[in-house]
This record gives C-alpha cells, structure tokens and sequence, in this order.
C-alpha cells in the first residue's frame, strides 16, 4: 500500500489497481485543488475544502463517491461510514468518519471532527486500529490536546496527521512523544510493517 498525502485532509492511497481517495479537494475550495485519478472517493463533509470527487476523476472514468453513513464494497474496498455532529466555519455539520479495510489494513479516517468526545458505540466499531488519519490543526478541527488525547485512546497503531499548519504539527509531533519525525514524500507500508508498529507517527509531506 503506497499513502500520499495532497493537503488538507486529502489523502491518496493506493494498493495494486486500486486507488482510493480520502477528502479530495474541489476546484471552489481556497486550498490547492487536487487532481490525480481514484476508484473510490470518501468525503467526510459536505464543504469544498473535501467534496472534491470530480477531481479524482480519470479520463471518463468517475470514481464511486461515499459521502454518509452506511456500509460499503466496492471491488477490494470496503468501508463503513459513521455519521457525528460538528462545527465547521460556524455551521452545524454531519461529518462522516470512515473505516475502510484495504489489503487488511484498518483504516480510521475521522474527517474534519471537531470534538474528540466521540459515541463510545462508534469507537467500539472500529477494532483494531492500524492507520488512524486524524485533524490536529485547530480552528474548525481538533486543536493539537484534543488530537494526541485521542490518538493516544484510540491506540492505533500507526498515526498520520492532517489539517495543520507548521506551528501545530510542531506542536503535536512534540506533545505525543515524536518529535524526531521527519516528513517524507509518499508512505509504502504493509501489514506485517504495521503489525510492529505502537502508537508510531508518520508525517507526509503535501504533494
């Protein structure tokens, strides 16, 4: 499985002929647009900054767009979606975290939350966690506290940062115990890589 990360909370992940997009960003949002090809996009909230499904379009090709709560399989992904209240620019919003299941590797990916104080019925879900993509920057998302608070409860084995500045990356990377980690362009991984992982942190430089 190769992770890239495009900004925001964009994320391209890929394994084989499948590609799969977390929380493209639309050509309307003040972030970089981003443009690469997937099968399969997940949005977490209905807003420009994530909604950008067809800009993980390929040719003619459009991906299958999740966007809400439910239960999904398409080809060797599958995924179910949990709906959770938050605020985002002001507004009330639903966003959506996903747990989405590719080479048996766990992923949790809680999209733009504000509040770490998630149903305990939702996290009973979501089982052994091997990568946990979580918002760190503040603001509309969690700020770093509440982030690493989580990250650590969770006990994932694997954390990828997203929605942050370099201030509150600094600032994370240093509250929960990581601050020798470097970023790096792209993330190979497999799962007997993430089987020997315990709470590790990779930070991914935006593409």
């Amino acid at each position: 499985m190769v992770i890239t990360y495009q900004g925001g909370q964009c994320f391209k992940v890929s394994f084989g002929d499948t590609t799969i997009a977390f929380d493209p960003i639309a050509k309307n949002s003040k972030l970089p647009s981003t443009k690469f090809g997937a099968d399969v996009a997940f949005i977490s909230l209905n807003h420009p900054n994530f909604n950008g499904a067809d800009q993980a379009a390929h040719g003619n090709k459009a991906p299958y767009v999740v966007q809400g709560p439910g239960e999904y399989e398409v080809g060797e992904v599958t995924a179910r979606g949990f709906g959770v209240k938050t605020i985002y620019e002001g507004v009330e919003r639903y966003n959506t975290i996903y747990q989405v299941r590719l080479e048996d590797i766990n992923m949790i990916f809680l999209g733009a939350i504000s509040s770490a104080e998630i149903d305990p019925k939702i996290l009973g879900e979501f089982g052994d966690i091997d990568i946990l993509f979580v918002p760190i920057g503040g603001g509309d998302v969690l700020d770093v506290p509440a982030a690493s608070k989580l990250a650590v409860k969770l006990e994932a084995k694997l954390v990828i940062p997203m929605h942050y500045d370099k201030t509150a990356l600094g600032a994370f990377l240093k509250e929960i115990g990581a601050e020798g980690e470097t970023a790096t362009d792209k993330l190979t991984i497999k799962k007997k890589d993430v089987l020997e992982m315990e709470g590790q942190v990779k930070v991914l430089k935006a593409a």
